[in-house]
């Protein structure tokens, strides 16, 4: 579902890709199918403004034992994608956007979402920016994570609804009407084309 934009999206706006990983898109256990279909949107945006541009990238645990908590039964499940499993290029983001960095900087994070244990927000706090064009990998797992964290730390959120994407349909589905109704005040979902067009040069 996609609702459109309330207001032009400012120059203080950043846009923000979660995880965007070659082990998202290539033929790993995590491939996402839906992730190379929605990266020409996401390389749009990229394009338009590569100096507004941050990505994330999730880095595995090195091996289950290294994880705390919960994380070591998850990365025991996961163990072929630990990071002495994987191949490291893996970890890259997916080839057609390696282009874009530099300009756009890289925020490596360990969890689901993009602030915890990272300099993501002081960096945009210290840049003035308070909007945020979140595009990335999977709608219902780390780009939920980090948009919920956002409208904590009170930023307008725009979600690019054929910039994200996950590996199951339904939920992917009901997050973008999630975002839409239940965080209807905070959380704007809107195509990229539109998006495009509102981002004020």
């Amino acid at each position: 579902m996609t609702r459109g934009l309330k207001t032009r999206i400012p120059e203080t706006a950043a846009h923000l890709c979660i995880d965007m990983q070659r082990m998202f898109v290539e033929g790993t256990e995590w491939h996402t199918p839906w992730a190379a279909k929605t990266l020409p949107a996401i390389e749009a945006l990229c394009s338009a403004r590569p100096e507004r541009l941050w990505f994330t990238r999730f880095i595995p645990a090195a091996t289950p034992d290294e994880a705390g908590g919960a994380w070591r039964d998850y990365w025991r499940r996961w163990s072929t994608m630990t990071k002495n499993a994987l191949d490291p290029a893996m970890l890259d983001l997916a080839l057609p956007l390696q282009r874009f960095a530099p300009p756009a900087q890289i925020i490596d994070k360990t969890v689901y979402s993009a602030w915890s244990g990272t300099r993501l927000h002081k960096a945009f706090k210290d840049q003035g920016v308070d909007t945020l064009v979140v595009t990335g990998a999977e709608t219902d797992v780390c780009v939920l994570s980090t948009v919920l964290g956002a409208i904590d730390l009170g930023y307008r959120i725009v979600v690019v609804s054929d910039g994200v994407c996950s590996s199951a349909d339904q939920p992917h589905d009901h997050l973008l009407a999630l975002y839409s109704d239940r965080f209807s005040l905070q959380v704007e979902t809107a195509e990229c084309r539109e998006v495009l067009e509102a981002w004020v040069a």
